[in-house]
């Protein structure tokens, strides 16, 4: 019987040298992954994306209002649940998260993926974008450093919403778990290292202890410079890193440091190499990651792909370049 996309995710993950490296791609490019999530909280009203006079808004679950000026960006929140005052968690109606009425038909897709031979991830999101969200980003960088005992009571609250859902997505039979959320600028970190060990990284050793006492892998997503961390990331047992920017802490460096500890989920890299939309170049890189990454260990990298080539830029050859090359040089690479 021919190998499943999750045995080869699996294999992966285990280091176990499987018949080719994963792939996570798009763009009508093949993937191991598939990924479900629950429903929304039934006690928090939402609103979609609504074009206003000259932009759009929209209201999460978590009572945060968004903006944007255009349909393809993510926005940012425009006006935090709880920016007001601290005062607000006390009446604040949290999302009602832990109820197996709100992953039902995640269940029924993730049995359907696996008859598929898939690889399914529960989708969570992460305390620090969900913190700064309900008090708004400048707010609450400022409260991390004026106010840490706040600040880690918030945390620590939503640390339990997201061990609940990731215990919820266990029960219905996903594979891993799949999170995300920005650490970095283009050259350093939003915060201090220590301040990132001491506020967040206790949430991440909850959460993510969470999914492998049930047996799960995480991935977790996150851009920019977050090099600093990406030890402490290991240590609390994250198995996936999804960059989109890998070369911004050195291909090198991340084989030497961090090969065989952890896998990395990438495209080619979004800001340098895919914007020269030099196709040879685009193909060396592809290259790179594989021989470096993942050919010395037995795994270690997984075929990525980023989503909006429009939001880029760039034209579709660009990355179409780059899948061909990590599904041909992606086979057996192991040495």
């Amino acid at each position: 019987m021919a190998i499943t996309s999750r045995e080869i995710v699996q294999q992966s993950l285990a280091f176990a040298s499987p018949p080719r490296i994963p792939h996570a791609m798009g763009g009508g490019f093949p993937s191991d992954f598939r990924g479900v999530g629950r429903k929304p909280a039934p006690n928090r009203k939402q609103q979609p994306w609504t074009e206003r006079d000259g932009y759009w808004n929209m209201i999460d679950e978590w009572g945060n209002e968004w903006r944007r000026l255009e349909d393809i960006t993510k926005g940012e929140v425009h006006k935090g649940a709880i920016e007001e005052g601290w005062e607000l968690l006390e009446t604040y109606a949290w999302p009602d998260v832990d109820r197996a009425d709100l992953y039902e038909d995640a269940a029924v897709r993730v049995e359907e993926f696996h008859r598929e031979g898939y690889y399914v991830q529960g989708g969570v999101g992460m305390s620090f974008d969900i913190a700064r969200y309900m008090r708004r980003m400048e707010i609450f960088l400022a409260d991390c450093a004026a106010e840490p005992d706040r600040v880690q009571a918030l945390l620590d609250r939503i640390a339990d919403l997201l061990e609940r859902q990731v215990h919820r997505f266990a029960d219905i039979g996903v594979d891993g778990i799949s999170s995300g959320e920005d650490w970095g600028t283009q050259d350093r970190l939003l915060m201090s290292p220590a301040m990132f060990r001491r506020l967040f990284k206790p949430v991440y050793t909850r959460v993510v202890g969470a999914a492998k006492s049930r047996g799960l892998s995480f991935r977790l997503h996150s851009c920019g410079y977050v090099r600093d961390i990406i030890p402490d990331w290991i240590e609390t047992g994250i198995d996936i890193l999804q960059f989109d920017q890998p070369e911004l802490h050195q291909i090198d460096h991340l084989s030497e440091h961090f090969g065989g500890k952890v896998h990395f989920e990438c495209p080619v890299d979004i800001q340098t190499t895919l914007q020269t939309r030099d196709h040879a170049i685009i193909e060396t890189a592809a290259r790179e990651y594989i021989d470096k990454l993942a050919a010395p260990f037995g795994g270690g990298f997984i075929a990525g792909y980023y989503g909006s080539n429009p939001a880029l830029g760039l034209d579709p050859e660009y990355q179409e370049t780059a899948a061909k090359t990590y599904i041909e040089h992606g086979e057996n690479p192991w040495r």
